[in-house]
């Protein structure tokens, strides 16, 4: 990671730095590009086919039901729009979500399906009685966050699809802020989509994304957002008596974006390698260790959590991740960043209050210069 060299980089739930690997492969293709213009298109697209196997090993799916797309918006609104609604369906999501994961579903009441929004806890959590109390007999989909880009607050995936696929409704998840730092297997966590840049967790460039559609769902969705890319053979550049693609990748539409998914391909190699999809490896647990100690020194220092400390923040099941907001009494939050900044720090501020997001290859080291910045303030 060049990046510790010159930063303690706490941005991830932002935009995440590229691996010096990933930044070599993407160079490659820059100059095969500029020497042989199309000459490697066959090499690019079978990386990109590489990428949806090693995002099928992320997620415990199968490679058909990974689908490449440009971001997380474009995979929400891929569901909402391909979703068999009806007059009269309703759609249940959290009213604190992301613009991306709000948006979408919003747009759906021009078609007559009513969309609940449920207010979170003031920790920010999502109450999952609430939850159950939101869905009745009209609810076909329950979409909500894995993790609160805001808040930290990561959900137990697990309760939520028990309870929204009890009473007959899918779950949609917006996996962006915790894909490619906590492990997802969905054939034990049976989500129905999921969808997440590659820009943040998992370290690859901006414009390149999973979707993931769950095998049974995919004959119901229908063929919007369709294009040459969308069908069996395209390659034969004919519409005529040709197929949909039986598989998520039908959803890609158009030309790929080489340079990026060469790029994500690059940066989940990398993590995969050191088990960022396996509880056993101990990727996560040093996330939330050193977010833990973040999270202490930070107290310390008399900074104010935004949001309430997870009783237990070291347990894997629990609802810790990466992610913690804070604010400095009588500082203002700016002025704090540009500050850490010039100290060689960068962090990010969201809803007023700064916030950190922590990646497996950070250390004692860079909450040290953090907390020696933040020391240099009082």
């Amino acid at each position: 990671m060049p990046i510790v060299e010159k930063w303690a980089y706490f941005d991830h739930a932002a935009v995440g730095p590229l691996p010096r690997k990933t930044a070599r492969a993407i160079g490659d293709y820059a100059m095969e590009a500029s020497i042989d213009g199309d000459f490697h298109w066959p090499a690019w697209s079978a990386k990109a086919s590489h990428l949806r196997d090693q995002a099928a090993c992320l997620l415990g799916a199968e490679t058909d039901e990974i689908a490449l797309v440009p971001n997380t918006t474009l995979g929400i609104q891929t569901i909402a729009l391909a979703f068999p609604w009806q007059a009269g369906d309703s759609v249940v999501l959290p009213s604190n979500e992301f613009p991306s994961n709000l948006l979408p579903w919003l747009s759906l009441r021009d078609r007559g399906v009513e969309v609940r929004k449920i207010a979170p806890r003031p920790d920010g959590s999502i109450d999952l009685v609430q939850l159950a109390s939101a869905i009745d007999r009209t609810t076909r989909l329950v979409s909500l966050s894995w993790v609160g880009y805001a808040t930290g607050h990561r959900v137990d995936l697990q309760e939520v699809c028990d309870i929204t696929h009890r009473r007959g409704a899918q779950v949609f998840v917006d996996a962006i802020q915790g894909m490619g730092v906590f492990p997802l297997d969905v054939r034990q966590v049976p989500i129905d989509y999921a969808a997440a840049d590659g820009h943040k967790w998992m370290m690859g460039p901006e414009g390149a994304g999973l979707l993931f559609i769950r095998r049974s769902r995919l004959d119901r969705l229908t063929d919007v957002l369709s294009g040459w890319n969308s069908l069996d053979a395209s390659h034969e550049f004919v519409s005529e008596g040709k197929r949909l693609k039986n598989s998520a990748a039908r959803y890609e539409g158009g030309s790929a974006n080489h340079v990026g998914l060469l790029g994500l391909d690059s940066s989940l190699e990398l993590l995969l390698h050191y088990g960022c999809h396996d509880p056993k490896s101990g990727f996560a647990a040093r996330v939330l260790e050193t977010t833990q100690s973040a999270r202490e020194e930070l107290l310390s220092l008399g900074a104010q959590m935004a949001w309430p400390v997870p009783p237990d923040p070291t347990r894997l099941d629990g609802h810790a991740s990466g992610i913690v907001s804070f604010h400095l009494p009588g500082k203002d939050p700016q002025e704090v960043r540009r500050h850490l900044i010039r100290s060689g720090i960068i962090l990010s501020v969201r809803h007023g209050a700064l916030r950190i997001a922590v990646h497996a290859y950070n250390d004692s080291g860079d909450i040290d210069r953090l907390t020696q910045a933040i020391k240099e303030l009082q």
